[in-house]
């Protein structure tokens, strides 16, 4: 009896350790396992609620870029948690070696004063068919005063309405301006698809004679801030602002097997946009080409990327790195997903408007 008294104790005594304040006027409080079980499942259920649902709220809704790409909803959540500050803020060179271009860089200030004296000769190449005609006046007053500036540049625009022009905007010297016809195309999807050849035909008749360099940008951007020369190389490319700093599974490449732009798990390193990209003419000329006859091989087998010409370029730049990569300060358009960047220098107003809801797009009058 004596021992069982003295266990008893003893249980009493641990019971009381582990909660000092259960007491009562009359005395201790005995204090059960299943008591101790509920305890700590209450606390748990405290601290959950405390943190868990902070940090579940603080997580932002994917971009529709996603949904638009067939991406699972799993999968976006998952992906789109994941920290981007882990990456460098500003990386100076891709893991191949090429120089990954950041503006006020002290590489960027050396790549103009490497360029600047050497009168290169450079081509701006925008698609204008349709609509989009009232983005040309913006684009090229814009390339004007920020696009490579005191060098020689030719605008070549190719269009279905060269009136759309009338008047001629007035340019700075050594500058001109070219209107290229082009046959009539409707609907997003035939443009998306005829692009590349088009380009590949301008670059062999009169593109080859006339530059050394030539860009390819969407009309439906504006310059915001100088883009100089420190964008020149054989092969140039821009990294997509709203997968820059993204983990290597959220890209949209193109994964249906059948298609000529498909991309394997283990390939692939940025991911590209088609908004701006160029280089030397002889480079660019061969892109257009074999992007165009990928492009064809597609048509022929009824399959379309999901990217569409996005899809084709990215496929080109994986088996062909580029020997220069633009950052996202080079591209870009505000968005919940867009990176941060120094800054802006060239704007898309066309994706800017897509990452709008519906009564913003009205504001804006997209």
């Amino acid at each position: 009896m004596k021992a069982r008294r003295r266990k008893r104790k003893s249980g009493q005594g641990h019971s009381m350790a582990l909660f000092p304040l259960c007491k009562t006027p009359t005395g201790p409080v005995r204090v059960t396992r299943i008591q101790l079980v509920l305890y700590c499942f209450l606390l748990s259920l405290i601290l959950y609620f405390l943190y868990g649902r902070k940090a579940a709220a603080s997580v932002k809704r994917p971009h529709p870029i996603f949904h638009a790409l067939g991406m699972e909803e799993g999968q976006e959540m998952t992906d789109m948690m994941v920290v981007k500050e882990a990456m460098p803020q500003t990386p100076t060179d891709t893991p191949w070696g090429a120089p990954l271009v950041w503006g006020d860089t002290r590489n960027s200030a050396w790549r103009r004063a490497k360029f600047a004296q050497q009168g290169i000769r450079t081509g701006l190449l925008a698609l204008m068919v349709g609509t989009y005609s009232q983005f040309v006046r913006r684009f090229l007053s814009s390339a004007e005063t920020y696009f490579l500036p005191g060098q020689m540049v030719t605008y070549y625009i190719l269009t279905d309405s060269p009136h759309s022009l009338d008047p001629p905007i007035e340019l700075g010297p050594e500058r001109k301006l070219k209107v290229v016809h082009v046959a009539e195309l409707p609907g997003w999807h035939r443009l998306a698809y005829r692009r590349m050849a088009l380009l590949a035909d301008a670059i062999r008749d009169p593109i080859s004679t006339e530059v050394e360099y030539i860009f390819c940008a969407d009309i439906d951007q504006e310059f915001v801030a100088p883009v100089g020369e420190e964008i020149l190389g054989d092969l140039v490319a821009t990294l997509h602002p709203e997968l820059y700093g993204m983990p290597r599974n959220t890209f949209p490449y193109e994964v249906e097997e059948d298609s000529a732009a498909c991309v394997k798990e283990h390939e692939g390193d940025y991911y590209y946009t088609s908004e701006l990209y160029g280089g030397l003419v002889s480079e660019m000329y061969r892109l257009a080409r074999v992007c165009s006859l990928l492009i064809l091989q597609d048509q022929a087998n009824g399959v379309v990327a999901k990217g569409l010409e996005e899809s084709y370029l990215n496929r080109y730049l994986i088996d062909h790195r580029p020997t220069c990569v633009l950052s996202p300060e080079y591209s870009w358009w505000d968005s919940a997903l867009a990176a941060d960047v120094p800054l802006q220098r060239l704007v898309s107003l066309g994706r800017q408007c897509e990452s709008y809801d519906n009564q913003t797009r009205e504001e804006h009058r997209c």
